[in-house]
C-alpha cells in the first residue's frame, strides 16, 4: 500500500503486533487443517472455510449499508474473476498443508512475493529494474531447492499445489490492488466467499463425509481462525510500512516448523532450511527495494524509477 493510499497514521509497532497475531492465527489454522485433513478431503475443509467466513463478515456487510449495498460492485466481472482465483488458491493451499510438512508448505507459499514481480510488470505496467528481477530469480532458485530436483517431491501433486497456491495468491494480490480502487474491502471478501462456496460445493458433494462433533468443532474453529488472521493481516498493513513489518510475517516459518515437529513429528531437512532462507531473503530484499523506490518517487519529479 502506497503512502498516498494510506488513510491511517503509520504505527509500525502496533502494525507488527497485528502481524504477529496474524502469524499465530494462521499457524493455528494450518495445524487444524492438517489434523482435519487426516479424515476429511481438502474440498470439504475449503467449503467450511468459505461458509464460516461468510457468516463472520455478514455483520460488516450490514454496517456497510445493508447486504444489498454491501455487495454492490462497479466491476462485477473483475470481482468474480478475483474471487475465482482466490478460492482456487485457498484450496491448493489447504491441499499442500494436508499433504506436505507444514514448514515446506509455508516456505513455498512465501514465493508469492517473487511471482508478484513479473505480474506487476505485465498487469500493472510497473517498471521492473535489474535488481528486483535478479532478486526474484534468486528466490526461485530457493523454490527449486525446496522441490528437491531428482526426487519424487519435484512432481508430487502436493508440491505442485503449493507452488500453484503461491502463483494464484500473487495474481489475487494484483487483482485486489485493482478491485480495491472501486469497491470496499468487505465487498471483496464477499465475492471471494461466494465463489469459494459455489465452486467448491460441487466437488465436495462427491467426497462428502459427515463430520463427527469433534471434527465439526475443529472446522468451525479453523474458519474463525482463518478469518481472524486475515483481518489482523489487513489491519497490520493498513497502519504499517511493509518494509518495516514484513520480517514479522516470516515468523510463520518458524512457528510452522515448531508446530510440525511437536505435533506431526516433521523435522525440516537441509533442503527446506536452505530453500526457505533463500526465498525469505529474496522476498525481503524485494520489499525493501520497493520501499526505497517509493521514497525516490516521493522526492523526485523524474517519474517512475526502475525497480
Amino acid at each position: 500500500m502506497s503512502q498516498a493510499a494510506r488513510r491511517q497514521p503509520v504505527d509500525n509497532k502496533r502494525a507488527a503486533l497485528w502481524l504477529l497475531a496474524s502469524a499465530i492465527l494462521f499457524t493455528g489454522m494450518s495445524v487444524l487443517v492438517k489434523m482435519i485433513g487426516r479424515d476429511l478431503h481438502p474440498f470439504q475443509i475449503s467449503l467450511f472455510r468459505g461458509v464460516v467466513s461468510m457468516l463472520v463478515i455478514m455483520p460488516f456487510l450490514m454496517r456497510a449499508g445493508g447486504i444489498v449495498e454491501g455487495i454492490k460492485t462497479q466491476v462485477p466481472l473483475l470481482q468474480f474473476g478475483r474471487g475465482l482465483v482466490g478460492s482456487v488458491a485457498m484450496f491448493l493451499g489447504f491441499y499442500a498443508i494436508v499433504y506436505l510438512p507444514l514448514a515446506d508448505a509455508q516456505a513455498i507459499s512465501f514465493s508469492r512475493n517473487l511471482f508478484i514481480v513479473p505480474m506487476a510488470s505485465i498487469l500493472l505496467a510497473e517498471v521492473i529494474g535489474v535488481r528486483r528481477a535478479v532478486a526474484a530469480a534468486v528466490g526461485f532458485v530457493g523454490v527449486v531447492i525446496m522441490l528437491r530436483p531428482g526426487t519424487d517431491m519435484m512432481g508430487s501433486p502436493a508440491a505442485l499445489a503449493a507452488l500453484g497456491h503461491a502463483f494464484l495468491v500473487a495474481l489475487a494480490t494484483i487483482l485486489v490492488n485493482i478491485a480495491s480502487r472501486y469497491d470496499k474491502p468487505v465487498t471483496l471478501m464477499f465475492y471471494t466467499n461466494v465463489m469459494t462456496i459455489g465452486l467448491i460445493a460441487i466437488p465436495t458433494f462427491f467426497v462428502w463425509q459427515t463430520p463427527t462433533m469433534e471434527q465439526f468443532v475443529m472446522l468451525i474453529t479453523m474458519g474463525v481462525l482463518a478469518t481472524s488472521a486475515h483481518n489482523c493481516f489487513i489491519r497490520a498493513y493498513a497502519i504499517g510500512e511493509a518494509s518495516a513489518i514484513a520480517p514479522v510475517d516470516y515468523s510463520r516459518l518458524v512457528m510452522a516448523a515448531i508446530a510440525g515437529f511437536l505435533i506431526f513429528a516433521n523435522v525440516p531437512d537441509a533442503y527446506t532450511i536452505l530453500g526457505a532462507l533463500i526465498i525469505v531473503g529474496a522476498s525481503f530484499y524485494i520489499i525493501r527495494r520497493e520501499a526505497q523506490v517509493e521514497k525516490q518517487k516521493k522526492f523526485s519529479s523524474e517519474g517512475a524509477a526502475p525497480r
